[in-house]
């Protein structure tokens, strides 16, 4: 995998611009490893409509409809069917949107909508609250490759060392190869 407060909390997600559709994602949502909870079964969900695990079916996007785990894990596939600005809009669903998880989630997909700096406003609260989250760790080390900034890249690749026990943990191996070629 390489997420700005809208005003939208506590009302329904208009359906346009929150086509959550992800029928053609297909092999985007296959778990990435990265410890969390297998998505590669979250099915594809209509525009205006989030998967309910509970349920094990989908429902309108509003307020407190399901969990703000689901939430997160359904952010994640979004974020791998490349659908940034719904990831958004579904985590300003969330009860809680300061979590280290949803802050990441937030944080990449504004990085990934070309709004770098904000994201790593968004990863650096996610720090704060888990420093051992090897996986912001190299979101915030790419986003600052991007920025030209190696030196601040590579703090986060030796932090994800100490957080794994070594080099041989994802991210850091994500983390070495983006340093080393952002173009991949």
């Amino acid at each position: 995998m390489r997420m700005s407060m809208p005003a939208v909390r506590g009302r329904v997600i208009p359906a346009v611009g929150f086509g959550l559709s992800l029928m053609a994602a297909g092999p985007a949502l296959a778990d990435s490893g990265s410890g969390g909870s297998d998505r590669s079964n979250t099915p594809a969900c209509g525009k205006g409509e989030v998967w309910d695990s509970r349920s094990q079916k989908c429902v309108r996007a509003e307020n407190g409809v399901v969990p703000d785990e689901a939430l997160t894990d359904y952010a994640e596939a979004l974020i791998k069917a490349h659908r940034y600005q719904e990831v958004i809009a579904v985590l300003d669903l969330m009860k809680d949107p300061d979590t280290a998880v949803a802050l990441n989630y937030r944080g990449y997909a504004t990085r990934r909508m070309g709004r770098v700096d904000e994201g790593i406003g968004y990863y650096l609260k996610s720090v704060r609250l888990d420093p051992h989250y090897a996986q912001v760790r190299e979101y915030l080390g790419e986003a600052y490759v991007i920025k030209g900034d190696i030196a601040r890249a590579e703090e986060q690749l030796n932090a994800i060392k100490k957080i794994c026990g070594g080099t041989t943990c994802e991210q850091y191996q994500n983390l070495v190869v983006y340093i080393a070629d952002p173009a991949k």
